[in-house]
C-alpha cells in the first residue's frame, strides 16, 4: 500500500466531520486539481475518443513535450459525453482554467499547445473552459457548462467523466470516494441502508424500472447460507454505450456501488459480469478491483465490520440475450445462455440456486451518491415517481451525438433539439427509436413524451438500458424495421417458439415488402398486403407467448412503425417505391439522354458492366444487369443519372 493512499485512507476517509489540515487540504487541493504545480493535459481516451483518433494524439503530446523539453503532467481520462466532438485535448496551467479543445487530432496537437503555452488561443478548435473560483478565466472562451449540449442536462453521474482519472484511487478518495461506503458498513444496519435507497426512490436503470431496494430486500429476507449480487455490465443494446462510459470513466463507483448493495442484501460475493468487447472497460475495471482488494475496501472483515465481500470479474459472449437476467445467470454458471420461467424470481433463486440480486451499472453507481447526499437530494431530482436522472446514448442524425445525462421530466424535444441541436443538416426530424432493436418508434406528433417510467407504461412503450436513435426523413422506416427484426430474430436464444419462429416470419414478410416482385400481376401485391396484415397479428402472438422479456418486446418496432408509418408500408407495397430511396431493391436509376456529356465516369464505377455508351455519347443502364447499388448516381456529376 502507497504511503500517500494510506495517509488519504487515515485522515480523510475515516474522517465524517469533512474537518482536514491545512496539510492534508493542501494534498486534496492538488488532486482536485484546484493546485497545480506544474501543466496539466488531458486526453480523452475512453473508447470512443481512441475511435477518433486519441491515441495518435496522446503520442503527439508526449512527442511535443518531449522535443520542447516541457515538464508537464499528462492524465488519460474518460469520456465527457461529447462523442462527436473526439478526439478531446484539455489543458489546465498553473492559475488558468482549464480548457477544452474540440476534434484535436494529432495533426492539430502541435498548434493548440503551441497557442496555450504562448497565452495566444485562436479559438478555431475551442470547445470551452471549466470555471471556478480558484482559476483565471481565458479571455473570450465560452463557459464548457453554458453550451446547449450540457446546459440542459443534470450530470451526478458523469460529472467527474472526463475529469478524474480512472486509473488513480487517491483521486477518487480525494472526491469523497469510498467514505459512503466506509460510512454505511461502520455506521448504519443493512435494513437502514435499504430504508435510505428506497426513500430515495431509485429504480433499476435496465429497462423496467423496478424499486432497486424492494429487490434488495426480498433477497436479503429469503433465508440462504449465500447470497450474490450481480453488475450486469453486458449492455447488450446495439448503439447503448452509457455502462461502457460509466466504467471507463470511473470504475472506482461502481465498485463502491457494488459494495455498498451487497452489505446492503446480505451478500458476501458479487460479480461483475461485461461483454468481452469491451477490451479498456475490462482493463481499467481489473486495475480498480485490484486496488480495492490491495487497499482493504473488500476481503475480509474491511475495516473492523465484520463484512465480508469479493468481487469477480466475468467477461461473457456478448450475446443480446445475456442482458436478461435469467440467461445472465446461466451463462456465469457456465451453462449456455438461455432465460427461464420465472418465478421464482432471481432475488429468491438465482445464481447457483441461491438468492441473487441483478443490477446494471447505472443502478449501482448511484448508490454511493444517494449514500453520500441523502435520499432527500435525490427525490428533488425527476418526478415523483421516476427519481433522479437518466443516461441516454444519442446517435443518429442530431447534430451532436453522444452520452446525455438528464432529469426524469425532461421531454424528448429537448433532447434532441436543445442538447442535441437539431437535425443536422437541416433535414426534418421523423422519429426516434428509444428502448434499443426491442423498443419503438416515437413519431414528430408524440416528440412533447416526457421521460418517466410511468408515462412510457402508460403509452406501451419501454425506456430499455437508455439507446435513442434520431432519424430524419432520409430514413425508410420499413428498412429500420426490418433492420432492427433481423437482429432480433439472428440474436433469439432459440428457446420458445414464438420467438424464434415468430421473429424469423416477421422478417421474411419485411424483407419480401422491400423487394420487387418477380412479376406484376395482381395476386402479387396482393400476398405482400396479406404479409403486412400477417405482421400485426404475429406480433402480437409473440408479445403474448414468448418466455422472457425478449421475446414479449422484440414486435415493438413492428408495431409502433405501422402504427405511425403505414403509409410507408403501404406506398412498399402499391406502388414499389421507397420515397426515401434506401431500399435498394425497390428503385432503378436511369440516364437522361438529354444531360449525359458521355463522360464515362458512371462506366468505370460500375461493378457489373450494366452502363453501356461511347465518349461523348449518351450512356444507357441495362436493367437486368444492374443490381441498384448507386455507384453511378454517386459518380455522376452532371446529375444526369434519376432514380425512380
Amino acid at each position: 500500500m502507497s504511503s500517500k493512499t494510506q495517509y488519504l485512507i487515515n485522515e480523510v476517509l475515516m474522517n465524517f466531520t469533512g474537518e482536514t489540515t491545512p496539510e492534508i487540504q493542501s494534498e486534496i487541493d492538488l488532486l482536485l486539481r484546484k493546485r497545480l504545480e506544474k501543466p496539466l493535459i488531458y486526453v480523452g481516451t475512453g473508447t470512443c475518443g481512441i475511435a477518433a483518433g486519441a491515441d495518435k494524439t496522446l503520442q503527439k503530446v508526449k512527442d511535443y513535450l518531449q522535443t520542447a523539453n516541457l515538464d508537464a503532467e499528462i492524465v488519460e481520462v474518460g469520456c465527457v459525453g461529447l462523442c462527436s466532438a473526439e478526439p478531446l485535448l484539455d489543458i489546465q496551467l498553473p492559475g488558468k482554467a482549464r480548457i477544452s479543445f474540440q476534434k484535436a487530432t494529432h495533426e492539430k496537437v502541435n498548434s493548440i499547445l503551441d497557442e496555450c503555452f504562448h497565452n495566444q488561443i485562436s479559438g478555431d478548435h475551442v470547445l470551452g473552459q471549466v470555471k471556478n473560483d480558484q482559476h483565471e478565466l481565458w479571455e473570450n472562451i465560452p463557459i464548457i457548462n453554458d453550451l446547449p449540449f450540457f446546459k440542459k442536462q443534470k450530470r451526478i453521474l458523469l460529472y467527474d467523466c472526463g475529469e478524474i482519472s480512472p486509473s488513480s484511487l487517491d483521486e477518487y478518495i480525494a472526491r469523497g470516494g469510498y467514505q459512503p461506503f466506509i460510512k454505511s458498513i461502520l455506521n448504519y444496519p443493512p435494513d437502514e441502508v435499504c430504508d435510505i435507497i428506497e426513500d430515495s426512490g431509485l429504480r433499476g436503470r435496465g429497462g423496467s424500472g423496478y424499486p432497486t431496494a424492494k429487490k434488495w430486500k426480498i433477497a436479503r429476507t429469503t433465508a440462504s447460507d449465500q447470497k450474490y449480487l450481480i453488475c450486469n455490465a453486458d449492455e447488450s443494446d446495439p448503439g447503448a454505450y452509457m455502462d461502457r462510459a460509466l466504467v471507463e470513466g470511473n470504475p472506482h463507483r461502481l465498485i463502491e456501488g457494488i459494495a455498498i448493495s451487497a452489505y446492503a442484501m446480505g451478500a458476501s460475493k458479487a460479480y461483475i459480469y461485461i461483454r468481452n468487447e469491451y477490451k479498456l472497460a475490462v482493463k481499467r475495471l481489473k486495475n480498480a478491483l485490484q486496488q480495492a482488494k490491495d487497499f482493504g475496501f473488500t476481503g475480509s472483515n474491511i475495516f473492523n465490520s465484520g463484512f465480508n465481500l469479493q468481487i469477480f470479474l466475468r467477461e461473457g459472449p456478448g450475446a443480446f440475450v445475456c442482458g436478461e437476467e435469467t440467461a445472465l445467470i446461466k451463462s456465469l454458471e457456465g451453462r449456455r445462455g438461455m432465460p427461464r420461467i420465472k418465478p421464482p424470481y432471481p432475488s429468491e433463486k438465482g445464481l447457483f440456486s441461491k438468492p441473487t440480486v441483478v443490477n446494471n451499472v447505472e443502478t449501482l453507481a448511484n448508490v454511493p451518491l444517494i449514500l453520500k447526499n441523502g435520499p432527500k437530494w435525490f427525490k428533488a431530482i425527476g418526478t415523483k415517481k421516476s427519481t433522479g436522472t437518466k443516461l441516454f446514448a444519442l446517435t443518429g442524425k442530431t447534430t451532436h451525438t453522444g452520452l446525455v445525462e438528464v432529469p426524469f421530466g425532461i421531454t424528448l424535444e429537448e433532447i434532441i433539439y436543445e442538447i442535441g441541436g437539431g437535425i443536422k443538416n437541416s433535414r426534418q426530424f421523423k422519429a426516434i427509436q428509444i428502448g434499443g432493436p426491442s423498443g419503438s418508434c416515437i413519431p414528430e406528433q408524440r416528440i412533447n413524451l416526457k421521460i418517466d417510467y410511468d408515462l412510457f407504461e402508460d403509452e406501451k412503450l419501454i425506456m430499455g438500458s437508455g439507446g435513442m436513435v434520431v432519424m430524419d426523413e432520409d430514413t425508410c422506416m420499413v428498412d429500420m424495421t426490418k433492420f432492427f427484426i433481423n437482429f432480433l430474430q439472428k440474436e433469439s436464444c432459440g428457446k420458445c417458439i414464438p420467438c424464434r419462429e415468430g421473429t424469423n416470419r416477421m422478417y421474411e414478410i419485411l424483407n419480401a415488402i422491400t423487394q420487387r416482385p418477380a412479376t406484376e400481376e395482381q395476386h402479387e401485391t396482393l400476398s405482400r398486403f396479406k404479409g403486412v396484415m400477417q405482421l400485426e397479428s404475429l406480433a402480437q402472438v409473440i408479445r403474448e407467448t414468448s418466455l422472457c422479456g425478449l421475446g414479449k418486446t422484440a414486435p415493438n418496432p413492428v408495431l409502433s412503425a405501422l402504427e405511425y408509418f403505414r403509409d410507408e408500408f403501404e406506398e412498399h407495397i402499391y406502388e414499389k417505391k421507397c420515397r426515401a430511396n434506401v431500399c435498394k431493391n425497390l428503385r432503378a436509376f436511369i440516364i437522361s439522354a438529354g444531360r449525359c456529356t458521355g463522360c464515362m465516369a458512371c462506366i468505370k464505377k460500375c461493378p457489373t458492366d450494366a452502363i453501356v455508351g461511347s465518349a461523348r455519347q449518351p450512356h444507357f443502364i441495362i436493367q437486368d444487369k444492374c443490381i441498384n447499388c448507386g455507384a453511378c448516381y454517386d459518380a455522376c456529376i452532371f446529375s444526369a443519372i434519376d432514380i425512380v
